[in-house]
């Protein structure tokens, strides 16, 4: 099986190589990709050839070596190859059948505040903040796209990039409504409150992914509002863009120019509708938003996190964490892996 797939990226490092590819942009950007996807694959599987190897190694020193010295320390490093062995299978097995066709893509996650006020606006934000230092830990970037602040240093709506190898087949899990249980820092009763975000991940969807006909998009121009320099609420710099065949709308008001709110309203309308697509192509009657996010009450959540209580609960499977601090601080590995795990059992 390994031989077929080192083939084929062979190929399609070859055709990369083509001057002609050049010339066709869209069909640069498609093998592009999938030269990225398999390179990922072709490097997880070296590095366990590798393993075998030292595995194999080890072994032979601790059946043939006489310094006990040297045993030991074969034995402690045998430890250590094998459990990475079996890290190493589990993510050339996930590669290799993906869960979706969507799952090596770039992610766009889209949060908003559901019931609870100003403390659902700040619970928001600290979940944008949470992906944030969790896509550092991995060593993805973000990028934002939108935003509508509040002035307790909340967000009403928050939407931004996530560029990584494979970020929504690793992200998608974290789709749905999340409740936060805690003391608001403006209550001075002490009394717990119950807020809710919502939270959609979306694949990204690249031109090649989806085409958005110019006939197809009516492009409306505003005032952007907020801070952003002088010109902000005197020049037409935010865009609304309405997809005519679907309804479609997509604001964006958070870049600098018009030309560059244009293009991340439409970097969010393709991967839109790139979601609803796969949502029709699985048979559902719903949208893909629709579908992860519910309607926003407190009673329908993926997640509870209780602060008096340092724990996070996740409803799906039944599981909670504690050390609440660090998992707000990113440290979500464990959690969404999972999560993962027993979506594929």
């Amino acid at each position: 099986m390994y031989e077929e797939i080192k083939e084929k990226f062979a190929a399609i490092e070859q055709k990369l190589s083509d001057p002609e590819l050049i010339k066709d942009h869209q069909a640069m950007i498609k093998v592009s990709q999938e030269h990225a996807a398999l390179k990922h694959l072709i490097n997880l599987i070296n590095e366990e050839e590798r393993l075998i190897k030292e595995i194999a190694a080890n072994n032979n020193i601790i059946n043939q070596e006489t310094d006990e010295d040297l045993k030991d320390l074969a034995i402690a490093e045998l430890s250590s190859f094998t459990e990475q062995l079996e890290k190493i299978k589990e993510e050339i097995e996930e590669e290799c059948h993906p869960q979706g066709p969507n799952d090596h893509k770039n992610a766009i996650i889209e949060i908003r505040a559901g019931t609870g006020g100003d403390e659902a606006a700040l619970f928001a934000g600290d979940l944008f903040r949470m992906y944030v230092r969790f896509c550092e830990r991995r060593g993805w970037k973000t990028e934002m796209i939108e935003s509508s602040a509040i002035g307790s240093g909340g967000f009403k709506e928050i939407i931004f990039a996530v560029k990584g190898q494979g970020a929504f087949g690793f992200l998608k899990y974290e789709a749905g409504t999340h409740r936060v249980q805690r003391v608001p820092e403006t209550e001075k009763q002490g009394r717990i409150h119950t807020s809710t975000a919502t939270v959609v991940v979306l694949p990204e969807a690249e031109e090649v992914d989806i085409e958005i006909k110019p006939t197809d998009i009516r492009v409306d121009t505003f005032c952007a509002s907020g801070p952003g320099g002088q010109s902000v609420n005197t020049t037409y710099s935010a865009v609304r863009i309405l997809h005519l065949p679907t309804g479609l709308i997509v604001s964006c008001q958070d870049q600098k120019s018009q030309h560059q709110n244009k293009e991340k309203a439409l970097q969010v309308l393709r991967s839109r509708l790139l979601a609803r697509q796969e949502e029709e192509r699985i048979a559902a009657n719903s949208s893909a938003r629709k579908n992860q996010v519910g309607a926003g009450d407190r009673s329908d959540k993926i997640r509870t996190y209780n602060f008096p209580q340092d724990r996070m609960t996740d409803h799906r499977i039944g599981q909670s964490w504690h050390n609440l601090s660090s998992l707000m601080d990113g440290d979500l590995e464990e959690v969404i892996k999972t999560v993962k795990k027993a979506s594929r059992e």
